[in-house]
């Protein structure tokens, strides 16, 4: 059986979720990218548009409800160091209700509010195109 990202480029989405200037992001526990802060996002199921896996997925890793998310970028990730090729449509969005938690700490151990002057590291590729769109789009 293939799997996406490695035997062939995998479909994802992203999900930036900020307010008051900070991104919130959080660790990964697995590749691609292991160890580094990112944006919350996963993969398209079949037959899901991408603006639904956007808020699902993003759901389902903070435990937070989300309003309006907008299409914010798109970002092509190679990692040869662990195999990875991924596509992500990234989306945006401030409206959201809730708190963030750890909903899958099999898959991110922790969370944190960051302002975008003064990120974690390492960051992801994918959080960092996102952090370019948002601050073009803020200034």
């Amino acid at each position: 059986m293939s799997v996406p990202g490695i035997d062939f480029p995998g479909v994802g989405v992203g999900l930036a979720v900020f307010r008051d200037r900070k991104l919130l992001l959080y660790r990964r526990v697995k590749a691609p990218e292991a160890g580094y802060w990112n944006i919350v996002g996963g993969k398209i199921d079949h037959g899901e548009a991408a603006i639904d896996a956007a808020r699902r997925e993003a759901e389902e890793e903070t435990g937070l409800t989300f309003g309006r998310v907008d299409f914010l970028c798109n970002a092509e990730v190679v990692t040869p160091f662990d195999g990875h090729h991924w596509i992500s449509l990234i989306y945006a969005t401030s409206d959201f209700s809730g708190k963030p938690r750890l909903t899958e700490p099999d898959k991110l151990t922790e969370f944190g509010w960051f302002d975008l002057d003064s990120l974690p590291e390492p960051l992801s590729r994918f959080a960092a195109k996102a952090v370019e769109h948002l601050a073009a789009d803020l200034a």
